[in-house]
């Protein structure tokens, strides 16, 4: 077995360079106390997560809320400022770009947001929204402005008469269009999306994730899909990591993950997704205990306070009352300890948290 320090979690296949290259990315924010305000310690939102994103590219991000996902996508782009790490974007330390650069490089990587209502200016038309961008950066203005955003509007679905219309009057969905639409209007070759139809209704959701794929098809996009629901990446995302309390704890292309999932907190993901076969029978998983609170988390670490590993009283008792023949149980607790990612044998590009090798 190779431990790796720093993973290659391409496929063996994948030779070409990377779009994206993050190595070792660390986003921590201060905890304070006292009336001095004195800092006693660091939420590790994002701590240590390394990975790869190639041209054309989709992979897909996943976890509960608060494992740290948007971090990373917000770390990426610089609109929180990382603590440590590389985030190379086409050969170009993106952490280490002056203000002007980093400007130019916006043209490049472009995001979508989670609350397709809230990432609108409710004082703007839909118009002025989508073109906001290609005034700021001084590529068009005038008709050739507006004919551009007029056919972006066509190519996200919706009609150019919608030019003039204001946030309030689209549904949840048609917002959404609203925000692609925008991130497109640069002509980006990286988006991220931090889960950009968790919001929506299921079915527009299915409607909005078809609308992303024809758009990176037709314009060679690359994606890092934000999710918290492995069902909703699994036919979007060509590669899936799993992102655990600031880590990544496994990382593999789609078929290999579903196929062969390891680690007890992907499998318990995995077994929480509803199935649209009502006769296909699988192995229910729970978690059990309350999820971690980063800060009393890692301010205990840092003061030097050891967390137990072993099943709690708490978690004992959860396991009592819900004991049904065919469940198994995996505690939050054993999940505390995240050892560096090893790749699995004979899977090459998979890699996993290596406590994981022991289920």
């Amino acid at each position: 077995m190779t431990t790796a320090t720093q993973p290659a979690p391409t496929a063996a296949t994948q030779t070409a360079k990377p779009l994206l290259e993050v190595k070792n990315l660390k986003t921590y924010f201060p905890v304070k106390r006292g009336l001095l305000r004195t800092q006693v310690g660091n939420v590790k939102a994002v701590d240590d997560v390394s990975f790869t994103v190639h041209q054309g590219e989709t992979l897909g991000l996943v976890g509960e809320s608060g494992c740290g996902k948007s971090t990373v996508g917000r770390s990426i782009l610089r609109l929180i400022d990382a603590t440590a790490g590389t985030v190379s974007f086409d050969g170009e330390d993106v952490l280490e770009a002056s203000n002007a650069r980093m400007k130019q490089l916006r043209k490049e990587m472009q995001i979508i947001f989670q609350d397709p209502g809230g990432s609108l200016n409710p004082r703007m038309t839909v118009g002025r929204i989508i073109g906001e961008p290609l005034k700021v950066h001084r590529i068009l203005n005038g008709q050739a402005l507006e004919n551009r955003v007029r056919d972006l509007l066509q190519k996200v679905g919706l009609q150019p008469q919608h030019y003039d219309r204001y946030p309030h009057e689209f549904s949840g969905g048609q917002k959404q269009r609203v925000g692609i639409a925008r991130a497109l209007a640069l002509e980006p070759k990286f988006i991220v999306c931090d889960e950009p139809v968790s919001a929506l209704d299921v079915s527009v959701q299915s409607q909005t994730m078809n609308l992303m794929q024809d758009l990176k098809d037709e314009f060679n996009l690359s994606y890092l899909f934000i999710a918290h629901n492995l069902a909703v990446v699994e036919h979007f995302c060509d590669r899936i990591a799993v992102m655990y309390l600031g880590k990544i704890v496994e990382i593999a292309d789609r078929d290999t993950l579903y196929k062969n999932p390891i680690h007890p907190y992907t499998r318990a993901l995995l077994s929480a997704a509803p199935s649209p076969d009502p006769n296909r029978e699988k192995q229910r998983i729970m978690l059990l205990g309350d999820v971690p609170s980063p800060i009393s988390y890692f301010t205990d670490e840092a003061e030097g306070r050891e967390h137990s590993i072993e099943t709690t009283t708490e978690e004992r008792a959860e396991m009592e009352a819900e004991k049904m023949e065919g469940i198994e149980f995996v505690t939050r607790s054993s999940l505390l300890d995240r050892p560096p990612l090893k790749e699995v044998p004979g899977e090459p590009g998979h890699f996993v948290s290596a406590h994981g090798f022991d289920q």
